[in-house]
């Protein structure tokens, strides 16, 4: 992927350097649903990074002044729409460093990658992401009850999510551009 840019951000692939600010978040994911990403040590996490480095699905998220990492989204394309999602170090939460990266990426995947139709799942109990989502201008589509489990219970049983699917156009992005 070609970098991007924002006022306090740069956009790109991953490299291996990025193995500490990943390990700084993936260490303990907040998120039941990174849950599977968690790397229990360094070598492991340049291991992650390295393998990301090859996928330009799996974006870097760093500081523009530093190139430190603070956080990751990624972009997977199907056709003319893309699932979209972020994970980034709670230890930056509140600085709005998410909705400026986000922000970017889908402005290029609307305007550059021709995009039609952009998605997230978020689960229902992650109210940072559903707000994330919303100050995007995507719109909640739907409710899955018991979608997914990403952890088992004491006794080995899976623990079933509920999620939300969130969703914008271009349409709509445009919509809000010229508003």
């Amino acid at each position: 992927m070609q970098p991007l840019e924002t006022e306090r951000l740069r956009l790109r692939n991953f490299r291996e350097g990025d193995a500490e600010g990943l390990f700084a978040y993936l260490q303990a994911p907040v998120a039941s649903c990174f849950l599977s990403l968690t790397q229990k040590d360094l070598d492991a996490a340049r291991a992650e990074a390295r393998a990301r480095s090859k996928d330009d699905a799996q974006i870097a998220v760093c500081l523009k002044d530093t190139d430190a990492l603070i956080g990751d989204l990624f972009a997977h394309p199907e056709e003319d729409t893309v699932s979209v999602g972020w994970n980034f170090n709670p230890a930056v939460a509140g600085q709005g460093y998410a909705v400026e990266a986000a922000q970017a990426l889908f402005a290029h995947l609307f305007d550059a990658a021709g995009a039609r139709r952009l998605y997230a799942y978020v689960e229902d109990h992650n109210l940072p992401s559903q707000r994330l989502c919303e100050r995007l201008g995507m719109r909640r589509e739907g409710l899955f009850l018991e979608y997914i489990s990403f952890r088992n219970d004491a006794s080995g049983q899976p623990v079933y999510e509920n999620t939300l699917q969130y969703a914008l156009l271009r349409r709509e992005w445009e919509g809000r551009r010229l508003g």
